[in-house]
């Protein structure tokens, strides 16, 4: 039977972005959630002094980088008790959220339930186990059937949207009482915008009363620290799921490299540079929503991470062009589900000078 995965959803936006180049100021590109400043020193600097590295490391991490994994849920998460053996780093986010029911051992019968507004891969990862996805607005959609896994994500990408504690306790609550495993895909957890530290983990002790049976938090540096590059993320939770894991991923060789592992600890260790830019993609925001909303555009959500989840009131296709025409390019909505077929995801992740330029292009009617 062959594998049928969907199309990349980036590849249907040549045309606008070919349109968009042709600005006399050139694109400003805001699709893409890429991180454009700089990588900080300090994690540099930890990169530089780890770099002889000819021995091979550890699938499951060196017990003191698990340890500021736990310490770091600890200190930012309101997540008291997780366990470092609970803990493993992995190869950026995406690429556990791709694997993971086939880590788990999910295949033809299982299925996979997920937001219906959501990041790609977790269909894919679905396919790629032989399971049925299964996209759903809330819980009573499923009915009486029980997924094998549930995926969360919030802050959730592309719509901003932060689930709190309570409304997390009660998925935990309704999981547990079916059986069915929670994976929480908390990328943007730190990038919040409405005066909070950070969002409330699905590891959080008041919603899981300290017990992370059944439960996963997956986790990436990659837009709190600008650390796309180095594929550095973790995921933690039970002890047991994590254990599985490991063992899956040292016969598959399936490691992240011991320099990265020390770049994960330093930039756990160190809450300044992650404020620092927290700053910088605030500023842009400010900048970017008053003048869409200004501009007759309305702004869903969007009270954390590096989107704002807009709509036009327009099949998102024409906003798409129409941005285009001006030399922007963002992404379409239906990249993250039908259910998004009237929305566009604007990343704050383009420098200063081509979000000022975005500004002056939506001012200038």
């Amino acid at each position: 039977m062959s594998l049928q995965l969907p199309d990349f959803p980036w590849d249907t936006l040549a045309a606008a972005k070919e349109l968009a180049q042709q600005h006399p100021d050139g694109i400003v590109d805001l699709s893409v959630g890429t991180p454009v400043d700089p990588t900080p020193r300090v994690l540099r600097d930890a990169l530089s002094a780890a770099s002889d590295a000819p021995g091979y490391p550890q699938v499951w991490g060196t017990p003191d980088l698990r340890e500021s994994v736990s310490t770091w849920f600890a200190r930012r998460r309101h997540a008291t008790g997780v366990d470092p053996d609970g803990v493993m780093p992995t190869v950026g986010s995406k690429e556990l959220v791709a694997w993971l029911p086939t880590l788990l051992g999910l295949g033809r019968g299982d299925t996979v339930a997920f937001p219906s507004v959501a990041y790609p891969t977790y269909d894919v990862g679905a396919r790629l186990a032989g399971a049925d996805p299964r996209p759903m607005a809330n819980l009573l959609e499923l009915g009486p059937h029980s997924p094998r896994l549930l995926w969360l994500n919030t802050p959730s990408n592309p719509t901003g949207q932060v689930l709190g504690v309570e409304h997390l306790r009660k998925v935990v609550d309704w999981a547990r009482s079916r059986g069915v495993l929670v994976a929480s895909d908390e990328c943007y957890a730190e990038l919040t915008w409405d005066g909070t530290d950070s969002a409330p983990s699905i590891l959080d002790d008041r919603v899981c009363a300290g017990s992370h049976d059944g439960l996963l938090a997956v986790y990436s540096l990659s837009k709190q620290s600008n650390l796309a590059g180095y594929r550095a993320a973790f995921v933690a939770g039970d002890p047991a799921l994590v254990d599985r894991l490991v063992q899956v991923r040292k016969h598959a060789g399936m490691i992240v490299p011991w320099p990265i592992q020390r770049v994960l600890r330093a930039a756990l260790g160190d809450d300044d540079h992650v404020q620092e830019q927290k700053k910088r993609y605030a500023a842009r925001r400010a900048l970017l929503r008053p003048t869409l909303e200004s501009a007759g555009w309305r702004i869903d959500h969007s009270e954390a991470g590096l989107y704002l989840w807009a709509t036009a009131d327009e099949p998102c296709r024409e906003t798409v062009d129409r941005l285009a025409q001006r030399g922007i390019l963002v992404a379409p909505g239906d990249f993250y589900g039908v259910a998004g077929a009237r929305h566009v995801r604007i990343a704050l992740t383009a420098t200063d000078e081509r979000i000022d330029a975005a500004v002056a292009r939506l001012t200038d009617r």
